[in-house]
């Protein structure tokens, strides 16, 4: 920048004093310029030389040393603008943010808590050694690997595994540093000191991928080793044919590849502003450069395709007790709860309209449950254990075991007055527009997607299948994600996507490494390249689009500089161009070009299609609408499930609610959808329309619906008989799969217009 400042006041005294006629002063004052400039640049292309680099910047430097030599100051002056404004540019376009890893290192414990005898005195970190006995409170962070010795140890370790269920370890059992206590205080026996445990290890591990990665290399000296020896075989043909080195110097300076120097930066920088003004922190050109040319996605799991944010997906009842009174009474006690999942159930308990009581006589056992009094009944919620000790092992619970170990979900039991009367299931759900966000990557020039995670294999694949990845990497701990990266780099340039500090060793090794920062997960946004701050993958798409859209405008900028001044080094070495306006044409075609490169500013037509007001407002709409009638549709397989185990008056009421439920509620939705959204999203999407499919599923619903009306209006008083239970529970069935499939399609439609 103090060359630039410079180079311009040198440039414009020198003007100053020509136009004055103050003697040979201008001619001093430019040649002055030009020397400083001229001295730097060429210290700049010795240095790169040693590097085994050709850089286009060795043209410059022969146009201005030819400049000095032949007497023409003025056309020096501007080839030294020209140059220290292009290398000021390109360097805050290139600048990469390296601050230190902040976050990690606050995330880290400063001191311990060690038990000497009946006394529990605080250490510093470092002072902790093997054997010591260490108390971990509540809130606070493992200092150090060990074995718990004391209590069960309820720990979040969704900053080392990704895994947003809370992990319970028992006395005797091993414990990582790194881990965040979620229940009660627990004694832990240290086997490893802090500086080799685990959270030590994943700092060590982003600060050696940081150092492994290679230095951005500009567009512009991929082309500069032809280009110099173009210009340099053109300058001298022109001085031996026109037996004037004059000649050759304004080939030079017409040469000069100003173009190539602040074009690319130019247009690199405006995307950057681009992605910039969507949300999207881009930490340089070079990443954004890169990320154009990627062809290969890793994608972490918990938090990055899914939300971390668990949902009851099924409530499952046992005796008469209806499936609303069974969430009113678990919400009702989760009420005072710090368990991570009570947010899920009051979050249900409010989608169904229940009203709940506040509980008293509460005492909650971290980790594994808690009861009290609600409305004079005794309820408890937590784990089968705990709810229910001397509850038998019926086909319905191994039924119950069975899906939860399949589809990765967990299970939160509700016991009232010592019986078990139900069962909620939640799960950690794909993100809605993830499916879309994917195929749309692919078809801008993704080839390959995998997904690596910390889950169990049968849960990683559920959830690969649903998102249509090429492989699945599961079970894998830190290190071994950066192994990962390791080996899908060698099938392409590699972006990988995570928002966890466990991410970070990879995000800091990949190619270019995407950080979801919207949850706070900072030691990712400090190792990664870009930072999407709003928490949606839409961004991924966005900016992989901003990225090829820049890299091709600054690659048209550059080659239609590098043409143009082709053509003005045949008329240079004509002689039809003089070195000063020859300097002054190729400042021409740098302003040229350079306003092609800020095109990348603009929109150029819908990177991500525009979410229109009415469209965005009628989606919100429809998807809360979405969220009121997901509880019914969940009770459709749960009651399919439990027909012939009903009193069949009682199982005649649950179906006529269910019949009252399609008629007043579902049916009228389906409608107003149909008429009112689907022609909208049919009129935005044009080709891409794909309400026609979900159409003909509209018509199956409306069958499926109109098949139960009847067969449940044909019951006797009395109830089903065993004759009716087969044709009641396929329709269930059938309505359940259907619903599902069928709110999942419309839900990945709609997020196009909710965010």
């Amino acid at each position: 920048m103090a060359l630039l400042g410079l180079a311009l006041v040198g440039l414009a005294a020198g003007s100053i004093l020509h136009l004055a006629r103050v003697g040979d002063a201008d001619r001093w004052v430019w040649a002055g310029v030009t020397g400083i400039v001229l001295i730097w640049t060429f210290s700049s292309v010795v240095r790169g030389l040693l590097r085994g680099e050709t850089g286009v910047d060795l043209i410059a430097v022969l146009a201005m040393a030819g400049a000095l030599v032949l007497g023409e100051y003025l056309a020096g002056a501007i080839i030294a603008v020209m140059l220290t404004g292009g290398a000021a540019l390109e360097r805050f376009a290139v600048a990469r943010a390296r601050r230190e890893l902040s976050a990690l290192l606050e995330r880290a414990p400063h001191t311990a808590h060690r038990r000497a005898g009946v006394d529990i005195v605080d250490v510093d970190i470092d002072d902790v050694v093997l054997g010591d006995v260490l108390v971990v409170k509540p809130g606070e962070v493992v200092p150090a690997d060990g074995i718990v010795s004391l209590g069960t140890a309820i720990l979040d370790e969704s900053a080392l595994t990704g895994e947003s269920k809370p992990v319970q370890i028992d006395t005797g059992s091993p414990v990582r540093s790194g881990g965040t206590n979620a229940g009660s205080p627990f004694e832990l026996r240290v086997t490893a000191p802090t500086a080799q445990s685990t959270y030590a290890g994943i700092i060590r591990l982003v600060r050696a991928a940081e150092a492994s990665k290679a230095p951005f290399v500009r567009l512009a000296d991929r082309y500069a080793l032809a280009f110099l020896g173009l210009t340099v075989t053109l300058a001298a043909l022109a001085w031996i044919a026109g037996e004037s080195p004059t000649r050759a110097l304004t080939v030079l300076v017409v040469a000069t590849p100003c173009p190539l120097i602040l074009a690319a930066p130019a247009a690199i920088i405006a995307g950057v502003s681009r992605a910039a003004r969507h949300g999207i922190i881009v930490k340089g050109g070079g990443p954004l450069e890169t990320l154009a040319r990627a062809t290969v996605l890793l994608l972490d799991k918990t938090g990055t395709v899914t939300s971390a944010r668990p949902q009851v997906v099924a409530v499952e009842t046992f005796g008469a007790i209806s499936s609303d009174d069974v969430v009113r009474y678990a919400a009702s006690i989760e009420q005072v709860s710090v368990h991570p999942y009570a947010p899920a159930i009051l979050a249900e308990a409010r989608s169904r309209s229940v009203e709940l009581s506040f509980p008293v006589d509460v005492r909650e056992q971290m980790g594994t449950g808690i009861g009290g009094n609600v409305d004079g009944r005794r309820v408890a919620v937590g784990q089968l254990g705990f709810v229910a000790p001397s509850a038998p092992r019926t086909p319905e619970l191994r039924s119950i075991e069975l899906r939860t170990a399949v589809e990765g979900s967990s299970s939160v039991y509700v016991s009232i007055d010592g019986s078990l009367a139900g069962v909620l299931l939640l799960q950690d759900p794909i993100r809605p527009e993830a499916p879309r966000v994917l195929r749309a990557l692919r078809a801008a020039g993704i080839r390959r997607i995998h997904m690596v995670t910390g889950d169990h294999p049968d849960v990683a694949e559920l959830v690969g299948d649903a998102l249509g990845v090429d492989r699945v990497f599961a079970e894998r701990a830190p290190e071994e994600k950066v192994e990962v990266i390791k080996l899908v780099r060698a099938e392409g340039l590699t972006v990988m996507v995570g928002d966890g500090i466990n991410d970070a060793p990879a995000l800091a090794l990949a190619d270019i490494g995407v950080a979801m920062g919207a949850r706070g997960a900072t030691a990712a946004s400090e190792a990664a390249d870009v930072v999407l701050t709003a928490d949606r993958l839409e961004g991924l798409l966005l900016t992989t689009r901003i990225a090829q859209r820049t890299r091709r405008i600054a690659l048209e900028s550059v080659f239609v500089g590098m043409g143009l001044s082709l053509v003005a080094m045949v008329f240079a070495a004509a002689g039809c161009i003089t070195p000063v306006a020859g300097a002054v044409l190729q400042e021409g075609i740098d302003v040229l070009v350079i306003l092609n490169a800020l095109r990348a500013l603009g929109d150029g037509g819908p990177l991500i299609m525009s979410r229109r007001g009415d469209v965005k407002g009628l989606a919100q709409g429809l998807a809360s609408a979405h969220r009121s009638l997901r509880p019914h549709v969940g009770d459709l397989a749960a009651l399919a499930a439990r027909l012939d185990s009903l009193p069949a008056r009682e199982a005649r009421a649950q179906l006529e609610r269910i019949r009252d439920m399609f008629e007043k509620e579902l049916l009228p939705h389906e409608r107003e959808e149909q008429q009112t959204a689907y022609p909208l999203l049919g009129k935005l999407l044009k080709e891409e329309d794909p309400t026609g499919p979900l159409i003909q599923t509209h018509h199956e619903i409306r069958r499926l619906t109109r098949l139960f009306g009847r067969l449940v209006a044909q019951l006797p008083a009395e109830g089903p008989r065993l004759e009716d239970l087969r044709d009641l529970r396929r329709v269930l069935y059938g309505l359940h799969a259907i619903l599902t499939l069928h709110f999942a399609q419309e839900e990945e439609l709609y997020s196009l217009f909710e965010g």
